[in-house]
């Protein structure tokens, strides 16, 4: 399956680690493109971990020419497109892999209403009617969108063994920088831990950016994005019978875990996740910006993501 890869934002790499794990690489091409922790985690990997599913890059697009070109070259990429819509009757599938929300439904909507399955970064969407344009992609199978973090190979054991855990008490995500772009990487680790709901998220009083998500069942979650500090995606579990603490740090697995799941999507026809997956994580995201900009707690609307899912 021919795929296009198209956009870039300033200090995500993810066009390159994208299309290095689908494609390979080139050693020289990728580390002058000027990503070296991109370059460093690729190159101690076996080469039998590079492919996916049947998937080949055949189409890039970016903001700068210069960038493209770079791309290309680092990743093997045959044909680099002077527009996005460009790529339509040459690719069976395309990734937008900009990961500023306000770009993301103008760069997939030629894609989603011409059928084409569609792989966007996180977060999707920071505005309420955007999601409601996106719900029925995300139900049908065209649309997939997600922190990496959602298959974190580092959460795998606790995850099988989560009942050995007793009552969750409480679970607490550690991330660099903004709840708005990076608060999605902790709800895409966390929620999948669990079995409840969120109900409410409430701006905690902090030097930097602290929410508190209430469940239904009474589990309490909480997300500190920490903002210009050393990385750190870290993920607590506080139960009546076990605790464990989870540094997340091996993009590689995460990447080709996402990118194995969108593969399967296009080739099915089927979403990888249910659209109310997707959904809860992107209502609570939008919550908590919400929460942020009043300083108070914001409800999570449950009713509306019954009706559009």
């Amino acid at each position: 399956m021919n795929v296009g890869i198209l956009g870039h934002s300033p200090g995500n790499g993810h066009p390159f680690s994208y299309s290095a794990i689908i494609n390979g690489y080139s050693d020289a091409g990728l580390r002058e493109a000027g990503w070296p922790v991109i370059h460093e985690y690729v190159r101690r990997r076996h080469f039998c971990e590079f492919g996916v599913e049947g998937l080949r890059v055949t189409c890039a697009w970016t903001q700068d020419a210069e960038v493209t070109a770079a791309l290309c070259r680092a990743t093997h990429i045959e044909t680099a497109v002077a527009d996005p819509t460009d790529m339509i009757g040459r690719v069976d599938a395309v990734i937008i892999a900009r990961d500023d929300a306000a770009s993301h439904r103008r760069l997939a909507e030629p894609f989603l209403e011409a059928g084409i399955p569609v792989l966007i970064d996180k977060p999707l969407t920071l505005d309420s009617d955007e999601l409601d344009y996106f719900a029925p992609f995300l139900g049908s199978g065209k649309l997939m969108s997600c922190s990496g973090m959602r298959y974190a190979t580092e959460l795998d054991a606790c995850k099988s063994a989560i009942a050995d855990y007793g009552r969750l008490r409480v679970l607490r995500g550690t991330v660099v920088n903004d709840w708005a772009r990076y608060g999605i990487h902790m709800l895409d680790a966390i929620f999948p831990l669990l079995e409840s709901r969120p109900v409410s998220i409430r701006a905690l009083a902090s030097r930097h950016e602290s929410l508190a998500i209430s469940m239904d069942d009474g589990t309490l979650v909480c997300i500190d994005a920490l903002g210009d500090v050393p990385p750190i995606f870290r993920v607590d579990i506080h139960a009546s019978r076990r605790h464990s603490q989870h540094d997340i740090t091996d993009n590689f697995s995460m990447f080709r875990r996402l990118l194995s799941e969108f593969a399967a999507m296009v080739k099915s026809g089927r979403p990888s996740e249910s659209a109310e997956t997707s959904l809860v994580v992107l209502n609570t995201l939008i919550a908590g910006n919400q929460a942020l900009r009043i300083n108070d707690e914001v409800m999570i609307d449950g009713a509306q993501l019954q009706a559009v899912v």
